[in-house]
């Protein structure tokens, strides 16, 4: 027998496959990835993701709940699907530093070293990067609520071979005035690194906010509520801080100078290993 009815029917035809769409790449929805939705515009940070539904916030703070589709978003330019991220078995737990995450992180003796920073929010951000690095050497991380003081602050925790002050300075760049203070508080056993940023804020990828640089902000107005402002964020300072803390998740969001200097301190407050004691 032969004819339509000889062999099995091809239900999705030629013309079937030819109204399927193309089949865009997957990528993985982790959290802090930054993506576009291709038919909103809306560009902003994973928050949470389901094979439904992604919930994203924008640079304003706004979270928008798009729904999940082929093609439907498009990262660095690429048009993908976006998927549930894959756990992976087998592999080593690591920081949000990169180090190699220890079997324990249990409270240790503080020793008496300690890593100090100029604000709050350099408390907040090596806390979240560094946190677990620290738990493991022991070493607190204080404010120094401003560097006006510093030659003061030193004098009083009276550095030595055993107790050693690492310091983290914002705008650390030739000739201003965070460098002439670091110059006048050059001590034995203390060692002062910073960054180039005016303020920690811009330490962090802008992207990881869903914008491509940071606002420009006139000379004599305070960074914090100029950029805030330029952004259009309805909110204060700290809530933008928590927002934008929120979506930093390891050291790939920081700007390499800000991570190694920190590393650089880390290394010098913390105890050497028993066998260099």
């Amino acid at each position: 027998m032969s004819g339509i009815l000889s062999g099995p029917i091809d239900q999705d035809g030629p013309q079937s496959r030819r109204r399927r769409g193309p089949a865009w790449p997957t990528q993985q929805a982790t959290v802090g990835l930054t993506v576009r939705h291709r038919t909103s515009g809306t560009v902003g940070v994973v928050v949470k993701f389901s094979p439904q539904q992604v919930i994203l916030r924008d640079g304003r703070g706004r979270q928008h709940v798009l729904p999940v589709a082929d093609g439907a978003f498009s990262v660095s330019g690429r048009t993908v699907t976006l998927v549930r991220p894959r756990p992976i078995d087998n592999e080593p737990a690591f920081t949000a530093s990169g180090s190699v995450a220890p079997a324990s992180t249990g409270a240790r003796v503080a020793v008496p070293s300690r890593l100090m920073v100029e604000g709050l929010h350099d408390a907040d951000l090596v806390e979240k990067i560094w946190g677990d690095d620290l738990r493991v050497e022991g070493v607190v991380v204080e404010p120094l609520h401003g560097a006006d003081d510093l030659v003061a602050v030193i004098e009083s925790f009276d550095p030595g071979p055993d107790r050693r002050l690492g310091i983290l300075l914002d705008h650390l760049v030739d000739d201003t005035k965070e460098w002439r203070l670091a110059q006048a508080a050059r001590r034995s056993h203390v060692l002062i690194r910073g960054h180039r940023f005016v303020d920690i804020w811009q330490a962090v990828h802008p992207g990881v906010l869903g914008i491509e640089r940071w606002p420009s902000v006139p000379m004599g107005q305070d960074w914090k509520t100029g950029t805030v402002e330029a952004l259009g964020f309805d909110g204060a300072t700290g809530d933008f801080w928590r927002l934008l803390l929120s979506c930093v998740t390891d050291f790939r969001h920081l700007h390499p100078s800000l991570v190694g200097a920190v590393e650089e301190l880390i290394d010098f407050v913390a105890p050497p290993p028993d066998g260099d004691r």
